[in-house]
């Protein structure tokens, strides 16, 4: 596991930043000898008892290092803008965002799928074939960037093999000067160069020499491996001519199976959308919606994810008129964060022909209050014959019309508030066929919904000749 990747990595204090692999300082340890820090594991990766620091080369023994835990705690508050992504905030709260929305990530060179952020982030500082890295000679003059996979094929360059040589001739030079000061030692004792410095200076020189002649070994393999790769070109491009005549056949059979699916799959979603409308459908003019998970409905209206959901169609008879409501929960227009918007819309029917049109019956909107108190939120609106809205469908749906301030948020939005019940909301959609008095409607919407409709109706009857003879005696 490596350090922990940022977009501004680059702009924090370069104490925070592992001097390996060169990301923000992961359970950070500090060299005693020389103050750097490093990510707890990459030192752990090196697997040595003498640790050297990787930005001054200074030594320490490993079982003397020690976290930092000052540091560690400091860096809770450090300012992280996310490498994936526009969110900012403090690198104590980072993994979480990481785990939560960057869990599977793909590494954009070689298309590797990894399961976390920290393998990731190791992958792409160490083991990437595909990332694009520096030469460890640039300084040298081997400056030109490479893909890792490549890096041996670098290393066989006349390029780098002169940057080998720019790093060997001062090495000699130095081995030269100093054994002529040791074959003319000077008056001055101080400027004797040591043995140990020149053993180190030969030992430079043999690890140098040694690496030359691994690659040319590698170089001398490579050549092998190329010359059977070609022996073996001609077969393997007669294959591959092959597969590909028996690609292109399986896609041309693939994309006929997928133009057959996209059609059953539309046929399918069409009937599912009819045996949906089945299970609801009504054909006395009259629908009660029931409305649910109303919470993550007003959250997607807020959020304009979607503004307003349909009722399913239902009927005026069963060879009548086919209507639903469309409802806005935030709001629509200049009703907008202020009332639900609650609208009828006329469909396209199979009876159109025969029925009448414009359509002008009153619809009534009832909003249901689920308590015993009954209180239900009633409203209703006549159609304008002269409305598109009301002429008959030329399309699947017309333009929906009806009331835009149907019922303040402010209420709806209450906790406790009797309209909303185990996050559920029920409306009821009427059409008024027989020009029901208004005084008439609290009692009709007050009915049991669970009544049959001839019983609903016969008992608004009653009710409407009860008043009927109530009003001589109270004349009198």
């Amino acid at each position: 596991m490596v350090g922990i990747d940022a977009r501004n990595k680059h702009l924090l204090d370069l104490k925070y930043i592992c001097s390996a692999c060169l990301l923000i300082l992961r359970d950070p340890v500090q060299f005693s000898t020389c103050g750097h820090r490093q990510c707890q594991t990459c030192l752990n990766a090196e697997q040595e008892v003498t640790i050297k620091c990787r930005q001054c080369q200074s030594e320490i023994l490993q079982v003397e290092i020690r976290l930092d835990r000052g540091i560690k705690n400091d860096m809770k508050l450090l300012p992280i803008d996310c490498c994936f992504c526009y969110w900012t905030g403090v690198l104590n709260d980072y993994q979480e965002h990481l785990d939560q929305f960057h869990s599977n990530c793909k590494c954009d060179y070689c298309d590797k799928q990894f399961n976390s952020v920290n393998t990731f982030n190791e992958h792409k500082v160490s083991e990437c074939p595909q990332r694009i890295v520096d030469c460890i000679l640039k300084k040298f003059g081997c400056n030109e960037p490479i893909v890792r996979g490549k890096l041996t094929d670098r290393y066989l360059t006349e390029q780098h093999q002169y940057a080998i040589i720019k790093v060997v001739r001062p090495i000699l030079s130095k081995l030269q000067d100093r054994q002529m000061d040791v074959d003319h030692p000077p008056t001055t004792t101080a400027e004797v160069p040591t043995t140990a410095q020149s053993e180190e200076l030969y030992e430079m020189l043999n690890i140098l020499a040694g690496s030359i002649e691994t690659l040319n070994n590698d170089g001398q393999c490579l050549s092998n491996e190329s010359l059977q790769m070609q022996i073996k070109i001609p077969t393997l491009i007669e294959e591959v001519s092959k597969i590909k005549l028996s690609v292109e056949e399986s896609n041309t059979f693939l994309e006929g199976v997928k133009y057959n699916g996209d059609i059953l799959n539309q046929e399918l979603t069409s009937l599912q959308e009819k045996l949906n409308d089945l299970q609801h459908v009504s054909y006395d003019g009259t629908f009660v919606w029931k409305i649910t998970n109303f919470k993550e409905k007003m959250i997607d209206a807020q959020s304009e994810r979607q503004t307003s959901i349909y009722s399913p169609p239902f009927y005026s008879s069963p060879n009548g008129y086919r209507m639903r409501a469309r409802l806005y929960l935030n709001g629509d227009g200049n009703a907008r964060r202020t009332h639900m918007s609650l609208f009828f819309v006329l469909m396209r029917g199979l009876n159109d022909s025969i029925v009448k049109f414009p359509f002008n019956y009153k619809v009534i909107f009832c909003l249901y209050d689920q308590t015993p108190e009954k209180r239900h939120i009633i409203d209703s609106f006549r159609p304008d014959i002269k409305s598109n809205s009301f002429q008959r469908p030329r399309s699947d749906m017309n333009i929906a019309s009806g009331i835009p301030k149907f019922f303040p948020l402010l209420m709806i939005q209450q906790e406790g508030n009797p309209y909303v019940r185990d996050d559920t909301m029920f409306i009821k959609i009427m059409v008024d066929f027989q020009e029901i008095q208004k005084t008439l409607l609290p009692y009709m919407l007050s009915l049991n919904p669970g009544l049959p409709a001839h019983v609903q109706q016969a008992m608004i009857k009653q009710e409407a000749e009860r008043r009927i003879q109530l009003r001589p005696d109270e004349q009198e």
